[in-house]
């Protein structure tokens, strides 16, 4: 029977975004919804909101209070089901028709961090984010006992799920392409490490270059160590990132939005990813790990459920000199193997299998997966 699927805004790149792409592989016959569209073609034919049509469009911050009214009026449909992929409030999705009393189940990457959590992100710490979650919060815990089931992404997040909205929820990790990540890079992607001066050994920052990612600490380690640092990606911490590298002991050189050949190759190359952010799941570390690279990471949040200290890396608590010294070194003795292993392990074949048992089961079965999972629909 066919379904509605539901995200929030739809980018380029991102976590999330992995997720709705694999659910629409999974459910090829759902219609789908989403604030606004911006993924440059990567996703065809989903809906967008009132919200799309005016000039808050991709202005998230600024968009946030007129969000959970743009969710409650989408179109009629006479789908069997309702599952939303949901990081702010597209948990508040109704749709008009027989659509309204269908069951809706939530996948939640996370109750919003800007409302619930603002110490974990900047960007939800300003006088006027905090008024405005204050008076968000009991609307966003009323919708959240709309749906029959919640499964997070983590048990981190359940357990905010739990905090937050005051309800269960089943946790499912996302998907990770491991096979992309497990192969080995090619020789143009190793080549172009050559050309941009990228030493032979060095230590990994990946991420958006925004303040809560804290990759100044990747530049600690580089400094704790005496190893070269290679930051990878772009935002707009990029400015206070480079002034930071400028004075550091170390060597920090950028490598400004790789592409996936080179992202694979800077991970096979690194002598561990070091990934300080607090994430609610964190799906860097696994593909790192999936390349055979060990990570040091925070032992706070998601990535405490993917990297096993001393086996496939290390969990750092404190991120003092001292201890970095001793995560890193605890690191490099981490076996490939076993790191290639424990990646498995957050593959989308296991995702696809628990994502599919746990909506039929609230489904009476009628969400039946497509046999021929493997990539995103047109």
């Amino acid at each position: 029977m066919a379904g509605v699927l539901i995200h929030e805004w739809l980018s380029r790149h991102g976590g999330s975004e992995n997720v709705f792409e694999v659910l629409s592989a999974m459910y090829p016959d759902a219609e789908r919804f989403c604030l606004w569209n911006d993924s440059d073609g990567r996703f065809e034919g989903v809906g967008e909101t009132a919200l799309a049509r005016t000039p808050l469009r991709g202005r998230k911050a600024l968009a946030l209070p007129f969000m959970p009214a743009a969710w409650r009026h989408l179109p009629a449909s006479d789908a069997d089901w309702v599952l939303t992929s949901s990081h702010v409030f597209a948990h508040h999705a109704r749709l008009a028709g027989p659509a309204r009393h269908a069951p809706k189940l939530v996948y939640a990457h996370t109750p919003a961090r800007y409302v619930w959590t603002p110490e974990l992100d900047g960007r939800g710490a300003g006088p006027l984010a905090r008024a405005a979650s204050l008076a968000l919060r009991p609307l966003d815990r009323r919708r959240a006992q709309e749906p029959v089931a919640i499964a997070a992404n983590s048990a981190f997040v359940a357990q905010r799920v739990a905090d937050a909205w005051e309800r269960e929820a089943t946790v499912i990790h996302p998907p990770v392409d491991v096979d992309s990540f497990a192969r080995e890079p090619d020789d143009g992607a190793e080549e172009e490490l050559v050309r941009a001066g990228v030493p032979a050994e060095f230590l990994l920052g990946v991420s958006r270059f925004v303040p809560y990612k804290r990759l100044d600490r990747v530049i600690d380690a580089g400094a704790a160590t005496g190893l070269p640092v290679v930051l990878a990606g772009s935002g707009p911490d990029e400015g206070r990132l480079r002034a930071r590298a400028a004075a550091a002991a170390v060597p920090v050189h950028f490598v400004s939005v790789p592409s996936p050949p080179v992202l694979r190759a800077l991970y096979r190359a690194a002598a561990a990813l070091v990934f300080p952010a607090i994430e609610d799941f964190g799906i860097m570390p696994v593909e790192a790990m999936a390349a055979g690279t060990p990570v040091v990471a925070s032992a706070v949040g998601g990535t405490a459920e993917t990297v096993v200290d001393g086996v496939t890396g290390a969990l750092v608590t404190e991120w003092s000199a001292g201890e970095l010294v001793e995560a890193v070194s605890r690191a490099a003795a981490a076996d490939a193997a076993a790191c290639v292993a424990r990646a498995r392990e957050f593959d989308t074949d296991t995702f696809v299998a628990a994502m599919h048992d746990w909506v039929s089961a609230h489904t009476e079965g009628d969400a039946d997966v497509h046999p021929g999972v493997g990539g995103a629909r047109a």
